[in-house]
């Protein structure tokens, strides 16, 4: 295992984390856990700690997760393990302390190493976080009673939301997604370093294209390595990262991300080489033009008719496109309008009863984008499968 300072944490912290959400028996926190799914849980993190994996992390939401976990790690020495947990942001401080309270009790642990605000997706929630006599002085008194001893964030927020957050100067850590089909929180991450902040990326294998069921397509693209080992090097050949969250659903969840680790002093001539490849392949496939200027001058979310989030659903037809990623795109393209701010915007539906042209003015591809669209809806929404030409 390769271990990396956690930024001011001074936590010594493996490159891989064990994730907590899916191994829970169940997401109703009030079902009690089986004897089964206890069992699953004591050998997920008896093999993750065979592996020099340490670092726990869970939430107050993840349902039964907290009290399963709480119930192996009693057993283990407190001093040779780092666990975190999250709580969502209220504005009653109360409710938050409470569900506070009750993740210390499920954990069965005097203190926290890490403890998140869970989800500051936009500037509302952040100012929520911020504002005098809220969550995050909360927090600050917990840090001062010794109950937690870094203070971090995690966000699913556009990269200017993000920035603003770690601008606070406040937070110990983030905890944010950026893997090699999404690298928009590049210059979160740089601000991080600035503010010598611990980095943990959240769901590198599933939100970073399930990379444990990729398609041929990619697994070809990416030889001599797997998709998800690729992913794994290229995230970690960036000093700047930390450590990776691995959602553990059983303890051989691990082997395949350690075995990576094989191929690390390699990375200066792996990830360039497999970089060019996946890049030509975008391009070929989307036509260079579009490949180059695509994100350019877009309307966010809430900007557009019917709120149609269209940067994601670009973004999402391209690797659909170029990469055969289409079972991800479904999964992430079907989230919207059902996630709140975990995944803001709606899908492109009843397109033809809107008018894009002011919101594309600024776009290099306003007369193509509602094309693509309605191509988008038709391949991604489940009603038909359909793959399209170059553009």
């Amino acid at each position: 295992m390769l271990y990396r300072r956690f930024g001011r944490t001074n936590l010594q912290m493996p490159v891989f984390t064990c994730g907590g959400m899916r191994y829970q028996h169940s997401w109703k926190k009030t079902d009690k856990p089986t004897t089964e799914s206890l069992k699953r849980v004591e050998d997920i993190v008896m093999h993750s700690l065979k592996q020099g994996i340490n670092h726990f992390d869970t939430a107050n939401g993840y349902g039964t997760g907290e009290k399963e976990l709480g119930q192996i790690l009693k057993n283990v020495d407190r001093d040779s393990f780092i666990l975190q947990s999250k709580v969502p942001l209220r504005e009653d401080t109360s409710l938050f302390m409470k569900m506070f309270n009750e993740s210390m009790s499920l954990l069965q642990v005097d203190y926290l190493d890490m403890f998140s605000l869970h989800g500051i997706n936009n500037h509302e929630l952040l100012d929520l976080a911020l504002r005098k006599n809220g969550c995050m002085d909360t927090a600050l008194k917990l840090k001062s009673e010794g109950r937690i001893r870094n203070i971090g964030f995690s966000t699913h927020a556009p990269v200017e939301v993000i920035m603003d957050t770690i601008g606070s100067g406040l937070f110990d850590y983030v905890n944010l997604h950026w893997f090699y089909i999404f690298q928009d929180n590049w210059p979160a991450i740089i601000k991080a370093k600035e503010k010598d902040m611990g980095v943990l990326i959240i769901s590198p294998n599933d939100k970073g294209g399930m990379l444990y069921k990729p398609s041929e397509k990619l697994r070809k693209l990416t030889y001599p390595l797997s998709p998800m080992v690729f992913n794994d090097i290229f995230c970690l050949s960036r000093p700047e990262i930390h450590t990776l969250t691995i959602g553990a659903s059983e303890p051989a969840t691990f082997d395949e991300h350690v075995n990576a680790l094989g191929y690390y002093d390699k990375h200066n001539k792996l990830i360039p080489q497999i970089n060019t490849k996946l890049m030509a392949e975008f391009r070929s496939t989307l036509g260079f033009k579009w490949a180059s200027t695509w994100h350019k001058g877009l309307p966010k979310w809430h900007e557009t008719p019917g709120n149609i989030n269209i940067p994601t659903i670009l973004f999402l037809w391209n690797i659909a496109q170029a990469y055969d990623m289409v079972e991800y795109s479904r999964m992430r393209f079907n989230l919207m309008g059902n996630a709140d701010h975990w995944f803001p915007g709606n899908r492109p539906e009843n397109l033809d009863s809107y008018d894009f042209a002011e919101c594309l003015k600024n776009s290099p591809n306003g007369k193509l984008i509602p094309g693509i669209l309605k191509d988008a809806f038709a391949l991604l929404s489940g009603k038909e499968t359909k793959r399209l030409g170059s553009h």
